[in-house]
Formats: structure tokens, sequence, C-alpha cells
């Protein structure tokens, strides 16, 4: 059965929906397991250490491994090893020694990590299949481009909010080991979805160089840095500190920490799979372009350190919390959407999946920054409201860098153009 442009997209985006309800679960799952035996903040960051750093390998070698031998490849091997590492933590116990239990949870986030960053490059290099190329001058091809972009990238931080709230829900009812292994024979009946998928999607018509790992576009290397930032700024407050603040300060169980990052995700996603239409109800018609970035980036720096101060004067930390965060999500998730985007945008139908691994490293270079930062600066505040206030301070910090290099960028055309 020969499948369409669409429904090759179809069942790439259904297999990267199932994969982002595992990982959105898994991770709560490993940071509440872990406070709850006592772990520090640094130790916990220290078990996402090597799921970001081989997340950076992984995106540098996939785009390649998916130019060279299509993307139904990369989508089989992500799916089967994000099994395995479910599979892997099925015996872990609360009785092993710190040191070697930290390693063992760090080798399993490590397949964990492959398998996502492998899965999401597959899925974000398949939406550039689906959108023909036009060249008769008009804005069509690039509207439909954005859409399709934001339709994909909402949907996933939705379901991976969805994925909070599941694994908040199975620890409470079957604990960690058993949730891992409800998640991983889930996972299992997804992956028989993508064996209908064609061999050469994604596949370039000549074999690239090993050389052509690394983007030779001033403007994917600029954009790239922006998002090294971006992310970085993100994952310092939001990946460790955060669940474990809401622990320590405010006493919530991991049902409720669950419940509440999951709307979150979800809401984040929502307003990036509408961000076309909201652009359209600012009278923005046009697709994004450069300014729209540096717009949003220049928002967003000073949302953080508005509510580290909130936290600092003691006034109402829920509040300053639920309603910063609600802002904060908002305009990260505009600035997100546009960046998704640009990298397509910047990119030809040739060189997509190269591309977009080289940007997504620099995306797992920032988180891996971001987490161990989140771990190591909340732990030097020793009292949670401190710590956190740090980890907002420094988000700015990065988002200002973000900004910096987001001036740099050309317009879309300039770089299509250039040679």
């Amino acid at each position: 059965m020969k499948l369409s442009n669409i429904q090759q997209y179809s069942v790439v985006t259904a297999n990267y929906w199932a994969f982002t309800l595992t990982d959105g679960a898994l991770r709560l799952l490993v940071v509440g397991h872990f406070h709850e035996l006592g772990y520090t903040t640094l130790q916990i960051a220290l078990l996402f250490l090597f799921y970001e750093f081989f997340g950076i390998i992984t995106n540098l070698y996939g785009g390649w491994i998916g130019a060279r031998y299509g993307l139904r490849l990369t989508l089989w091997i992500g799916t089967i090893l994000q099994i395995i590492a479910l599979f892997m933590l099925i015996p872990v116990k609360e009785d092993w020694p710190v040191i070697f239990s930290v390693a063992y949870v760090m080798v399993a986030q490590a397949v964990s990590g492959i398998a996502k960053d492998l899965n999401k490059m597959s899925a974000k290099s398949a939406v550039k299949t689906v959108v023909p190329e036009t060249n008769d001058g008009n804005d069509t091809g690039q509207k439909q481009l954005f859409k399709w972009v934001a339709i994909l990238t909402g949907s996933k931080n939705a379901l991976k909010g969805v994925g909070f709230f599941l694994g908040g829900l199975l620890y409470k009812l079957f604990g960690f080991n058993n949730a891992v292994g409800i998640m991983g024979f889930g996972l299992c009946l997804a992956f028989l979805l993508t064996l209908i998928l064609p061999g050469e999607i994604g596949k370039m018509k000549t074999k690239p160089a090993f050389n052509d790992l690394f983007s030779k576009s001033n403007a994917i290397n600029i954009l790239s840095a922006a998002r090294f930032f971006l992310f970085g700024a993100r994952d310092v407050w939001f990946v460790v500190a955060l669940p474990v603040f809401l622990d320590m300060a405010f006493g919530w169980d991991y049902m409720e920490i669950g419940l509440f990052l999951g709307a979150w995700v979800i809401g984040y996603g929502i307003v990036q799979a509408s961000a076309p239409a909201i652009r359209k109800i600012w009278g923005q018609k046009e697709s994004p372009d450069r300014k729209a970035i540096q717009f949003w980036s220049a928002v967003l720096m000073v949302i953080p350190s508005l509510i580290g101060v909130a936290l600092w004067r003691e006034s109402s930390p829920s509040i300053a919390i639920i309603l910063g965060l609600t802002i904060f999500g908002f305009v990260f998730a505009m600035n997100s959407s546009t960046h998704s985007y640009m990298i397509l945008a910047y990119s030809d139908n040739e060189k997509v999946s190269l591309n977009v691994g080289f940007y997504y490293m620099a995306n797992a270079a920032g988180r891996l920054v971001g987490t161990l930062l989140s771990g190591l600066l909340f732990m030097i505040g020793r009292n949670p409201s401190i710590g956190l206030q740090y980890c907002l301070y420094f988000s700015s910090l990065l988002i200002f860098l973000s900004w910096i290099s987001s001036l740099k960028l050309p317009s879309i055309k300039q770089s299509l153009s250039a040679p």
C-alpha cells in the first residue's frame, strides 16, 4: 500500500504523540520518585545529564542518518530505544545504594534521550515533506508550512502536558516500577503503526557526506544559538527547581504537581498550535520572520525576573507562580512556535533533516545546561524561595542572550537567496 505524503505525516505524528505521552510522564516520575527518596536537587539533575547530553549527539548524527537512510529508520530506532529505556527502569529499587542507583538511572535516561531526539527529529522533518516548495513569489507555501509546524509542535506539547498528569496519576496508583512498565507496553502498540511507512521518506537523492553534519548556513547557525539560550532559560527553573519548590513550599504531592504542570504544558501547547490564528487576530497576515522572534524574546526576558521579585517581596507566592507561569507560557509558546517554523523555512527539502538535527542539537545543549543549573542554583539557595529566585534571574539572563543572538538573523528571503 502506497501512502500519500499526508498519510505518511499522519503516521509519524501519531507515533510521536504516543512517544510524547511517555516522555512527559517519565520526567515527572523520575523527579517525584527520587525527590521522595531524599535525593538532592543536584543529584536529581544529574539523573537527566545523560538524557540531555546524548540528545546533543543524537540530533547531530540523527539528522545525517535520516537524510542518508530515511526518516522511517530513525523513527523505528527512537521508538524501540524508548521502550527499552522504560523496561530498564522496572527493576529499580528503593534500597539500592545512591551511587549505583544514580548511575543506573543515568544510563536508562541516556537511552531515553537518544530515543526522544531521534523521534522528534523524524516527526519535525516529516512536516517539510507535506508542504510542497513554491516559487511563485507569494507567501502561500510559507503560511501553510507555519500552520503545519504550529499544529505538530503545539499538539506535541499539549500531549506532553497530559503526560505530566499521566505520570503523576500512574505514580500514585501503581508506584514507580509498575508505571514505567505500563508505559513501555503501551508504546509497543504505537510502534506497530509505523511498520507501514515507506523507506524513502526523508531520504536525500544524493547521500550526504559526513562533513555535512554541521550547518553551513549562517541563518541556521544564528537561529540555533538563539534556541540554545531560549531553552536553557526555560529548563533552568522548570525542570527540577519548580516541581521541588511546589513540593517543599506549598506541600503539594506529585499527583497535584503533575496536574498543575500538565495543565500548564497543555495550555502552552494550545497557544503554539494557535499561533497562526493569534497572529491573524493581531492583524499579522503574513508568515512570521526574524522580527517576530526578536519581539517575543524581548518581551519574554523580563517575565522571570518579575516572578523572582514577587517571590523576594513574599507577596502571594502562589499567585506569583501561577500568574507568572501563565504569562511566561503564552509568550514562550509564541516564540517557540516561530522558532520551529523558521528552521524549516530556512531549509530546503533536500537538507531538512540535516538542518533540523543540527538545530535541535543546540536545543538539547541548552536543555542540558538549563537542567544542571536548575539543580545547582536551587541547591545553592538552600531556602526553596531563594533557590527558585536564583533560577528565575538566571533565566532572564539566558533569554537576553537569546534576544541578542536573534538580532543577527537574516530574513527568510535573504537566507534562501544566499549561496
